[in-house]
């Protein structure tokens, strides 16, 4: 049963964020179970999960659907970012091993020539890889009780597919972060660390912002 809880949790997070479920959309545990290939009981779990996670909310007479995050609540998701993603790049630059630290160059190789071969088109695979670089990093600081609770901070955001909607300068900005974030670890400056964490999730939030703004305005499909 954990392995179809797992597989059936996976497949329901990569679909919230790459659109397939959208915003706002049903998750009916039957037509899950059907499209997965797995009975209603492991789908039902990883509901559960996501409910649990902030993904999905359950409503009355509706069931599960995505969740709706509004302004205020991205808001609140990214002034914790800062402040504990802060707090995590200051410990990784204390506590990072060199295989830590290359694996983070590693990550940074993928993210770069996933959009230089995708001519733009890959973004899911490169919100992956960037969810990927924070999750090492944040395991670089060594705190057990950190990862958990910014891996759900870093999840629920990208149920706006923020890097689908980046501008080209935006990208460059995020990806250059994410160098800089390696060096600083790698010359095991804490303050470096977190000044650059800072600035990058900072930036991720403006994006967003300026996103929302230009739908609201009619600027945006």
């Amino acid at each position: 049963m954990p392995n179809a809880v797992d597989r059936a949790y996976e497949s329901l997070l990569g679909d919230i964020l790459s659109g397939v479920h959208p915003v706002g959309g049903r998750l009916r545990e039957e037509e899950l179970a059907t499209s997965i290939g797995i009975s209603r009981t492991p789908v039902r779990e990883a509901l559960r999960r996501l409910h649990a996670e902030g993904l999905v909310e359950v409503l009355p007479n509706r069931g599960a659907v995505v969740v709706d995050l509004n302004d205020d609540d991205l808001d609140d998701i990214f002034e914790l970012r800062v402040l504990l993603e802060g707090y995590g790049a200051r410990r990784a630059a204390t506590r990072a091993t060199q295989a830590q630290v290359s694996m983070l160059g590693g990550l940074c190789d993928e993210m770069e020539d996933r959009l230089k071969r995708s001519n733009g088109r890959r973004f899911d695979e490169i919100s992956q890889l960037n969810l990927d670089f924070h999750r090492a990093l944040h395991d670089a600081g060594g705190n057990p009780r950190l990862v958990p609770l910014l891996s759900n901070l870093m999840v629920m955001p990208l149920v706006r597919h923020t890097f689908k909607r980046y501008s080209s300068d935006e990208l460059a900005r995020s990806f250059a972060h994410h160098r800089e974030l390696v060096a600083a670890v790698g010359a095991r400056d804490p303050a470096w660390a977190e000044a650059v964490m800072h600035a990058h999730v900072s930036a991720a939030r403006s994006a967003l912002a300026a996103r929302g703004a230009a739908r609201t305005t009619g600027g945006e499909a």
